[in-house]
């Protein structure tokens, strides 16, 4: 068998978990901390950003099912998440999992490929995060001139607002683990407020005509509207669900990992979807899905649907909560990126640099400045939607890798201890790879050449340097 196919030994993995001492990091986050964490990346960047790019172009009012459809990927594959988080309560996530199951190869792949997942999703809400700013100062007679709110592909010079949340989250992370979990779960109560107030106030406003035909006769061309549209929709926005996959990210930092991952993971997954599913519901209702289609709107969807309610205070409020919240997702992106090629480091396929730890704050500070400078050269200067659709299709590789993983653990370690079991093995796991598959077939073409290029590039880094510096 080849060497590229050398598994983690499972007892290694388990003494990564034990191990407290100098230079690892800290387990100090409780279930409900682990729920916050995921709803602070699932909330937002589907509700607030590509919400208007899917509703104007793909699915109209039946952005609903699109958000649906994924949600329905996200659950066969976070049953599988929480399985393998269950046994190997690490940081690293996917890559982990692959590693203990398909071997450095394949570990490899789906670590470099959760860079698409993480940072460049992280580039993705910054970018949006910037379009909101603008319009709150616009709301007091300011703005940000147009040469400094997009990148050159868009008629501007610099994103320079998208640097700059960046930057700030960067800083934040690197402080240390408990306060940024601290503020994120601030964060969290003040947005899922906001959004439950929007799902009221906005119910009695909605116009029925704004809903019909709820899913529109497709044009010919595939993916604009009709069921084609739902489905390329449904992988335009999958992104949105990340994170529960963030979650199993900051295992190693999890207190009693075996019982809260699964339920930060299942549990922030159920109440996002509810949320996500009503909430769409209000905001096509409330404008015309015609008006999601301006340069900027795409991105800002959500103040266009408040203007067609009297509520001018609601309108200012969802803006400084969607600026907040999207604040927390960008960390918890960049969080999740770290503990990644943390792991990637720890095992040597990734220069030392990733897993230095700072000796006060026990964080991966070094990591944390590298992906700044990197996310914050994404936001800068590549179009929004761009980096939307890269983002989805690395999240949905790793979700059907994930799934695939669990039924050979099943097999090649039948009587691995297991605090949490995927429930009907393998037609979950199955059903993950068939639906996450169907939304990644869906996905423009250009799409699918940028990922293979992406990881073109990461083959020539592991042959180049991950093969002569791996532990295993």
């Amino acid at each position: 068998m080849s060497e590229h196919y050398h598994r983690k030994p499972l007892e290694s993995l388990l003494a990564e978990a034990a191990d407290q001492g100098e230079g690892t990091l800290v387990r100090r986050l409780g279930a409900g901390s682990l729920i916050a964490l995921g709803i602070g990346a699932i909330i937002g960047a589907g509700l607030f950003s590509l919400t208007g790019v899917v509703a104007s172009e793909h699915a109209r009012p039946a952005v609903t099912l699109s958000f649906i459809i994924s949600a329905v990927g996200c659950a066969f594959a976070g049953l599988c998440y929480a399985e393998f988080a269950s046994m190997i309560p690490i940081a690293g996530s996917a890559y982990t999992y692959s590693f203990a199951t398909m071997g450095r190869l394949w570990a490899w792949i789906i670590g470099w490929d959760l860079v698409l997942e993480y940072a460049v999703g992280a580039a993705m809400v910054s970018i949006s995060w910037s379009q909101y700013l603008n319009k709150l100062l616009m709301m007091h007679g300011m703005h940000v001139p147009t040469a400094l709110m997009a990148g050159p592909f868009e008629g501007g010079i610099i994103n320079l607002p998208a640097v700059f949340i960046v930057v700030c989250m960067s800083l934040l992370l690197a402080r240390g683990t408990r306060e940024s979990a601290g503020v994120n779960s601030i964060i969290v109560v003040l947005k899922v407020a906001v959004v439950l107030l929007f799902i009221v106030l906005g119910w009695s406003y909605i116009d029925p005509a704004n809903l019909t035909p709820y899913i529109p006769a497709n044009t010919g061309t595939f993916g604009h509207f009709g069921w084609s549209g739902v489905l390329q929709g449904a992988g335009i926005i999958f992104f949105a669900y990340i994170g529960f996959d963030a979650v199993s990210t900051a295992a190693q930092e999890a207190k009693n990992p075996a019982r809260n991952m699964p339920i930060g993971i299942l549990g922030s997954l159920a109440i996002c979807t509810v949320l996500y599913v009503l909430f769409g519901h209000v905001m096509t209702g409330l404008a015309h899905y015609t008006e999601f289609g301006g340069t900027h709107d795409k991105l800002a969807p959500v103040a266009t649907a408040i203007a067609h309610t009297p509520y001018v205070w609601l309108k200012q409020g969802v803006i400084l909560a969607i600026l907040a919240g999207y604040s927390s997702v960008i960390l918890v992106m960049l969080l999740g990126q770290s503990r990644v090629f943390y792991s990637m480091s720890h095992d040597g396929l990734l220069p030392k640099v990733f897993s230095d730890v700072h000796p006060k704050y026990r964080t991966p500070f070094k990591s944390n400045m590298l992906f700044m400078v990197f996310v914050s050269l994404f936001a800068a200067f590549v179009p929004g939607k761009v980096v939307g659709e890269m983002t989805s299709i690395g999240t949905l590789l790793a979700f059907i890798l994930v799934s695939i993983g669990v039924m050979i653990m099943r097999k090649r370690m039948p009587d691995a201890p297991r605090a949490f079991r995927t429930p009907l093995v393998p037609f979950v796991p199955i059903m993950g790879v068939i639906v996450c598959g169907a939304m990644m077939l869906a996905l423009p073409w250009d799409t699918w050449l940028r990922l293979v290029v992406w990881l073109a590039i990461g083959m020539w880094v592991y042959f180049r340097y991950s093969v002569k510096h791996s532990k295993f």
